[in-house]
This record gives C-alpha cells, structure tokens and sequence, in this order.
C-alpha cells in the first residue's frame, strides 16, 4: 500500500542536508515545501504522482554543481538536464520504497522530466506549479540581479511555458511592471 505521507517525508529528509541555509533552512527543502503549498493552493485535487513530483523536484539539488559543467548555454541545459534525471530517478526510487508501483513512480519521473509539456495536463500542471513559486518567492530577488533585458526574455519564456489558465491567474495574483506583464497575456 502506497504511503503519501512517507514518501513527502523521505523527501525532505533527503532535501535537509542542502548546504544552502541562506534562507535559515535548507534551501532544496524549503522550496519543496513551497512547491507543495503552491500545487494545494491552485490544484487541491492533484493525483498523489503529481504531489511527490512537486514535492521532489529539486530533490538534491545540490548534488550536481552548476560549476561542474561548461559555460554558456549548452553547458547550462546539460546541467538542467541532468538535474532532471537525477531529480526523477531519486524520486522514483522513494515512491517505490514507500509502495507506490513502477507505472506512478515513472508518471512523477515524467514530469519531472517535463516530458510532454503543453501536452500531459499533469506535466503542464507541475510546471505552472513551479512558475507560480518563481513568481512568488524567487523573482524579486533574482530580477535585481539581473539586466532589464535580459529579465524581459525569462519573463517571456516563462510565460510561454505556462498554461493560458495559468498565465491569467498571473495577471490576477501579481503585480508585475507593464513591460513584463505583456509577457503573460493570452
């Protein structure tokens, strides 16, 4: 019998020994559980899969360094890439371990992978998930890091990764500079 509550558990515990305490807890941890907040508050009736993706998807995060990998963009999108399997197969292997089947385990592992966004409702429902985080608790303090230009094509791209539901509800929740907010209407 599959164990909701074991398998958010054991995540977590793996996401405690994040080095990255700049928050005053460990950063992987407190983004799950941001996620998990988030995907309650806009989906409260998501499968028990997509609860564990949301959950885990940066599981470890920590584990596969950025500066491991090249520079620019290809180098960036193999480390994301890789993160993706990672992040998958360690949550694969904790719904297996807390009695989930073969076939949820490699459903969260889909998404998690974002395989057949735009086009799985699942998938496309964890990724407004971690849009919406982004938006919530990430963006302002990563925007003042960034150049005005440079920010407007994230935005862009964000939003193009986004449902139409999704990028409306943007519009309602969040107050974004008109420049920006373009970005997100339908």
């Amino acid at each position: 019998m599959s164990d909701l509550a074991a398998a958010l558990a054991a995540i977590d515990t793996a996401n405690a020994s994040d080095p990255d305490l700049s928050e005053g807890t460990p950063a992987a941890q407190l983004y799950g559980q941001r996620m998990s907040a988030e995907l309650a508050r806009l989906f409260p009736d998501a499968s028990e899969p997509l609860q564990i993706a949301a959950r885990g998807q940066h599981i470890e995060r920590w584990v596969l360094k950025r500066a491991d990998y090249p520079n620019g963009r290809e180098g960036y999108l193999n480390w994301r890439r890789d993160l993706a399997k990672h992040h998958a197969e360690r949550v694969g292997q904790i719904m297996r371990d807390t009695g989930y089947s073969d076939a949820e385990a490699e459903a969260a592992g889909k998404m998690i992978r974002k395989e057949g966004i735009k086009r799985d409702a699942q998938v496309q429902t964890l990724e407004d998930v971690i849009c919406f985080v982004f938006l919530k608790w990430y963006f302002a303090p990563f925007s003042s890091t960034q150049d005005p230009e440079k920010l407007r094509r994230i935005v862009v791209r964000t939003a193009r990764k986004m449902s139409d539901a999704a990028r409306a509800r943007v519009l309602d929740e969040f107050k974004l500079p008109e420049e920006l907010a373009a970005a997100f209407k339908t």
